[in-house]
């Protein structure tokens, strides 16, 4: 039965020769590239300078097309952004995406909030988003890899967005430099546009192009080594699970907001595994990055890899365990393969 549906900095980036694609000139004309509902680039620069061309022009585009924009940066290339726009910078949404996106599983529901808000006003929408920044951990930037693969399938259809992912090239190592090119069909460096031949979008569990989704999504988590403490647990454990949770972020000493947040999320994942995972799984718990690191393991498997990433519809009688817990967690890494599904949940 499936498991619930319910659904290094200064490394040098990768030559673009070695793609064997003519070149897009970047300007006013379109390339037409896009992935479903959403033209989905990422544009590699340097500096500030290499920012502000990678972001002010586009902007000044969109709004001379009388199309809304909403920017998602962090600081201090929002304010710089912001300075450069002057005047023209009121009529754009700006979001601290360090705020909204620490963890990246609600990076896509911010965007389709703007999306259809948009659609209820008859209006053309385009963004500018940063999902790496400095001081990202290892865990987020895994997370931010699959966010954008994710993208790209959360929005099928006819083209009808633009979405501008920023990426200063400097401070990306080569795994994630490879990343970039492999979950955006379309990738801008030095002035010119080239689509990926990194990119092999294939047919989705909705019908639609993802591109890598489905192998970053089975791929295994990092290992953290012996866990603190574990427990293996059924269908009438579900009360020790959480008193094992709660006890767990009070050893680290969590506030008890923290901790009342950590045990409806590890309660909400490990009642899914008994219900969907096989009727048992596993827990394991972990300090790490100022908190707590909670792992629940099943031998389900998930077959929306959008599970948690919807908003749930408000008529919707179940649905809402895994978007609750990304909700409640500051980071939440979900995996799924034909051996079993990982939830691993982030506190502090």
């Amino acid at each position: 039965m499936p498991w619930a549906v319910f659904a290094g900095p200064g490394s040098a980036v990768k030559p673009l020769g070695a793609l064997g694609t003519a070149a897009l000139a970047v300007g006013g004309a379109e390339t037409g590239l896009g992935t479903g509902n959403i033209r989905h680039e990422a544009f590699l620069y340097r500096g500030d300078v290499g920012f502000l061309s990678a972001s002010r022009d586009f902007v000044l585009a969109g709004l001379a097309a009388d199309e809304d924009v909403l920017i998602m940066l962090s600081e201090p290339r929002m304010s710089l952004l912001r300075g450069a726009l002057g005047r023209a910078g009121r009529r754009v949404e700006f979001i601290d995406i360090v705020e909204v996106g620490r963890n990246p599983a609600r990076l896509i529901p911010t965007w389709q909030e703007f999306i259809e808000k948009g659609a209820e006003q008859g209006r053309v929408v385009r963004g500018i988003g940063e999902p790496v920044w400095s001081g990202r951990t290892g865990p987020e930037l895994a997370e931010c890899m699959l966010h954008e693969a994710l993208t790209n399938e959360a929005f099928p259809g006819p083209a009808s967005w633009r979405l501008r992912c920023i990426y200063e090239s400097s401070a990306l190592d080569p795994a994630t430099d490879d990343l970039v090119w492999r979950t955006h069909p379309l990738v801008v460096k030095g002035g010119l546009a080239r689509p990926s031949t990194r990119f092999h979008p294939v047919p989705g569990a909705r019908g639609g192009p993802v591109g890598p989704a489905g192998d970053l999504f089975a791929e295994p988590l990092s290992d953290l080594g012996p866990p603190w403490s574990a427990l293996s647990f059924g269908p009438a454990d579900l009360g020790l699970v959480r008193a094992a949770a709660a006890a767990a972020a009070r050893a680290v000493r969590l506030g008890r907001d923290r901790v009342g947040d950590l045990e409806l999320s590890v309660h909400e994942v490990a009642t899914n595994s008994v219900r969907h995972g096989g009727g048992q799984g596993t827990v394991r718990f972990w300090p790490g990055q100022g908190g707590l690191v909670c792992e629940v393991a099943d031998a389900g498997q998930v077959a929306d890899r959008l599970a948690g990433r919807r908003r749930p519809a408000l008529d919707l009688g179940g649905g809402r365990g895994l978007w609750l817990v990304n909700q409640l967690c500051d980071l939440v890494q979900l995996r799924s393969a034909a051996t079993g599904t990982t939830v691993r949940m982030f506190i502090h």
